[in-house]
């Protein structure tokens, strides 16, 4: 659907490059503010590509949960254009990765500077300093202890006050988008499950849902169930190691030594539908590689019936335990406001009282999905992100066993085989991963092969949580505070 100033798309649909209207960079600058600042539209995508020798299309792909659609829209650019992130926040990050992916300068931004080292100067950058004779520094990284991606954290701190947190990324940045042009081949559905390890089925969803629409496949309802079955067994392991970090982050072992065996039940489950522990190689355009009977789903499912009481055992004595809850609550809070204008979104939008989800509000086709988490009672602290986790963990499971016994009839392999996509066209496609809505953008070329890939890993809008959590807390506080979000690094540094 068109209308002058934008193409409205569905979740996966695809449509032609010449129907995205490309506007004034004036009307353009309006449109995206009035969508995030009074329609509560937010930021799936914005991003930069070469259109004539010295111009650039910008882009922005605006989620819209009010009509379920994404906004497309465009306007030509040559060297620089009017930021946006002063009027909203939640352009920061994408402004920034413009700037340094294309060299096109956001002019006005407050504060403009890399998002990812990607050059020899790797480190190098102008952290924000307060002045002042009390002052110290306290930098984290980018070598932790343990086992555990690079980053850099720089607190500005007066005693054990935390004033600022600048958070520093890149370091491993791998070039994933570059890899995944001139596809789909061999190696596109590797590289994308692999973007962010973790998050492998949402990731090869996104990619299967947009193969499929530029190929003209259709794919049954019975089939995207079990790709949200296996969507809701990856939430599960997460949240449950998430949470039994967190306890472990407070010193409650409990908590955190039966959820560091519970995750593995939920990994072996997914090795059970998938054939790997992550499942990887399981989402293949057209459907899944390997199929599904009544055996195999009773037998999840009474895994899932065995190791549920024990699960929430384990989670019901951290959460009623007054040494936890003193650690948890008040601890690291983000304002439903701050939330909103830095565009978070997830598990840490849900705790700051932001109803969003992309299972119900960008529906990817007719196939029930999880009961959406109720947001009325989470105030933004470590406790209420604990708790989401928690409340979709409680929905996951419902979920999951009603649509076990669904797929009680036989799903069968997809096929596989050369996929001939629609040339010169548009397919945004995004999906609830277990941190929060995770968008690809692929646009092809004259040839049907990809000519630009965009991925916004949740990670991309919620790093700038993190770092107002920390504001006017303790240092201590700052494990608890971090582990909370649990952001990705490969899934930004991409």
């Amino acid at each position: 659907m068109i209308n002058k100033n934008c193409l409205l798309l569905a979740n996966g649909g695809c449509a032609a490059l010449q129907d995205i209207p490309v506007i004034a960079e004036a009307d353009f600058d309006r449109e995206c503010l009035a969508a995030v600042q009074q329609e509560k539209c937010r930021i799936a995508g914005f991003f930069a590509a070469e259109h004539t020798e010295n111009t650039y299309l910008l882009t922005a792909v605006l989620a819209d949960p009010e009509q379920q659609k994404f906004r497309v829209m465009q306007t030509e650019v040559s060297g620089k254009f009017a930021s946006l992130t002063a009027a909203w926040p939640g352009f920061n990050r994408f402004e920034r990765d413009i700037f340094e992916s294309c060299g096109l300068l956001p002019e006005g931004h407050p504060n403009l500077k890399p998002l990812r080292f990607t050059n020899e100067k790797i480190g190098e950058m102008d952290f924000f300093a307060m002045q002042g004779k009390a002052v110290h520094e306290v930098a984290v990284g980018p070598v932790h202890a343990g086992v555990i991606e690079p980053g850099h954290f720089r607190f500005e701190c007066m005693g054990e006050t935390v004033y600022n947190l600048e958070i520093s990324l890149g370091y491993q940045h791998r070039g994933v988008e570059k890899l995944l042009l001139n596809g789909p081949d061999k190696r596109t559905m590797h590289l994308i499950e692999t973007a962010a390890g973790d998050t492998s089925i949402a990731a090869a969803w996104n990619m299967c849902r947009i193969i499929e629409s530029l190929g003209g496949i259709k794919v049954k309802n019975e089939v995207n169930d079990l790709r949200q079955c296996a969507l809701e067994l990856e939430r599960c392991a997460n949240h449950i190691g998430d949470l039994g970090a967190l306890a472990g982050d407070v010193a409650f072992l409990p908590t955190a030594s039966f959820c560091g065996r519970i995750r593995g039940e939920y990994l072996n489950m997914s090795a059970d539908l998938a054939g790997n522990r992550f499942g990887r190689n399981f989402l293949i355009p057209g459907g899944v590689r390997y199929g599904m009977d009544a055996a195999l789903a009773q037998r999840i499912a009474g895994k899932l019936r065995t190791v549920m009481p024990e699960l929430w055992n384990a989670l019901d004595l951290m959460f009623n335990s007054p040494m936890v809850l003193d650690r948890l609550e008040n601890t690291g809070t983000v304002s439903k406001e701050t939330a909103e204008k830095l565009g978070l979104v997830g598990v840490a939008a849900r705790a700051c009282g932001l109803d969003m989800d992309a299972r119900h509000e960008l529906p990817g086709g007719n196939f029930e999905v999880p009961e959406r988490t109720g947001v009325q009672k989470f105030t933004g602290d470590v406790l209420s992100r604990a708790a989401v986790r928690y409340a979709e963990l409680k929905n996951s499971h419902t979920y999951l066993l009603a649509a076990l016994d669904r797929l009680s009839c036989r799903i069968s392999p997809a096929e596989t085989g050369e996929i001939k996509l629609r040339s010169n066209a548009i397919c945004v496609s995004a999906t609830e991963a277990w941190r929060g809505e995770l968008c690809h953008t692929v646009i092809t070329g004259n040839d049907g092969k990809f000519k630009l890939v965009k991925i916004t890993d949740p990670s991309m809008h919620n790093w700038e949580g993190l770092a107002m959590a920390l504001r006017d807390e303790e240092i201590s506080h700052f494990p608890i505070c971090n582990k909370s979000f649990n952001l990705s690094y490969c899934g930004h540094d991409l």
